[in-house]
């Protein structure tokens, strides 16, 4: 089985690990003991482009126990778990291609090497390895019956490829699942990216001026931990609406070019390419932090910030410290997703049902490909309600239901006051 990972001997302690976060998975472990009946994937081939994590490990363990042949690897260089990956293929014979720390060349020839699986089904995350099939390995599309996506960025590049007519099967966008992006996006987001913001810097978040760029789910969440620290928290916005929200939520919004000149802390959280610009580092006070949550390392333009600069160094694992003038900014983690890259992304119990989703879509677009378009879906209603359902049984939490008379009011246009 061809593979490429750092260090086999790893195996053991991914292992270990693996099976720790495996304990607080229990909506992904009753569908793994499910599907490793009933084989729902039986022969189906799954190339799957995610973050290489213990989370992820327990998806694709769970995919292969359902009959899948699977292949994997990273969707973003600093995010492999490199003991997880040597465990994947050690003790699950999963053929996997990550290295964290891997340049860009080694970053894309990992994903070419995963399609060499000749999938049926892609899982994907930030869209890159749909758009290689697309662009450059389309003999693989032959074989493909459609596919899922991890993540906002990646529903956004996919909902373009749709509106352009280039999109050659139907993708469901997992991301869209509300019990994906209410809780992985708002409250994995939030704890992971404060997490590693303060492993990486070993700084004081109260009472610091903390910006946040972007109010989506992601945003939301991150806001709220940072004032759940002590933050004053400043948003800045592009939406209008998102904008008045975020100042309804009792939070502080401003322009980028007034936010950033009181910023100590500035995250970006949008999707978008070059929202701390050229311009914003010049507005930037001495010791100035910025990091980066959105998928992709766009959204800091570090080439910009690289050309101004007369110093760079690194200064501290997962900091870069750049010398403009008589100041100092610093970078975290080369501007890459700041939760994977300086600490271990979201919590097991948020992920659980994000990939309890994902192993129920695989198994959706198995049985569904033939009457599905070559277009975006989301998650199916049902597939997500019977992983709140599960989620809630794991926690020992029981809901009412509908009487028969509520039902019939509901449905019913006749009765009035």
């Amino acid at each position: 089985m061809k593979s490429d990972v750092k260090d086999l001997g790893l195996n053991k302690q991914g292992r270990d690990r693996v099976e720790w976060a495996y304990r607080d998975m229990p909506v992904l472990e009753t569908i793994n003991v499910s599907m490793s009946k009933s084989k729902p994937l039986k022969n189906i081939n799954v190339a799957a482009c995610l973050h290489v994590t213990t989370e992820t490990a327990n998806l694709l363990i769970t995919l292969k126990n359902a009959g899948a042949n699977v292949a994997c690897c990273a969707s973003n260089p600093l995010s492999t778990q490199d003991d997880v990956a040597a465990h994947l293929v050690k003790d699950h014979g999963i053929a996997t291609f990550a290295i964290k720390g891997i340049n860009n060349r080694g970053y894309y020839k990992h994903i070419v090497d995963s399609l060499t699986i000749e999938p049926n089904i892609t899982m994907d995350d930030g869209c890159d390895l749909v758009g290689l099939v697309h662009k450059s390995h389309k003999k693989y599309l032959k074989n493909i019956i459609g596919g899922t996506e991890e993540t906002t960025t990646g529903v956004i590049r996919l909902n373009s490829m749709s509106a352009n007519g280039v999109l050659n099967y139907p993708i469901v966008a997992v991301n869209n699942a509300f019990t994906k992006h209410l809780f992985d996006n708002r409250y994995g987001t939030g704890q992971s990216v404060m997490d590693s913001i303060m492993r990486a810097t070993n700084r004081l978040v109260a009472g610091k001026n903390f910006v946040v760029c972007g109010y989506g789910w992601c945003g939301k969440g991150l806001a709220m931990r940072a004032h759940g620290l002590g933050a004053n928290v400043i948003v800045t916005e592009i939406d209008p609406t998102k904008a008045l929200e975020a100042r309804m939520d009792g939070f502080r919004v401003m322009s980028g070019n007034d936010a950033f000149k009181i910023a100590d802390f500035i995250c970006s959280v949008t999707g978008n390419i070059n929202v701390i610009d050229k311009h914003h580092f010049k507005l930037m006070k001495d010791g100035a932090i910025v990091s980066n949550a959105g998928h992709f390392n766009v959204e800091i333009n570090i080439d910009a910030l690289k050309k101004m600069s007369s110093k760079k160094r690194s200064i501290r694992t997962d900091i870069e410290e750049y010398t403009l003038g008589k100041k100092k900014v610093y970078i975290l983690s080369d501007g890459r997703l700041v939760n994977l890259s300086a600490a271990e992304g979201h919590p097991s119990s948020v992920m659980d049902m994000s990939f309890a989703n994902q192993a129920l879509c695989a198994e959706y677009v198995v049985k569904n490909h033939k009457k599905l378009e070559n277009k975006v879906y989301d998650v199916p209603t049902r597939i997500d309600e019977k992983v709140a359902q599960i989620k809630l049984k794991s926690m020992g939490i029981t809901i009412d239901k509908l009487t028969k008379e509520q039902d019939l009011y509901l449905n019913s246009w006749e009765s009035g006051t």
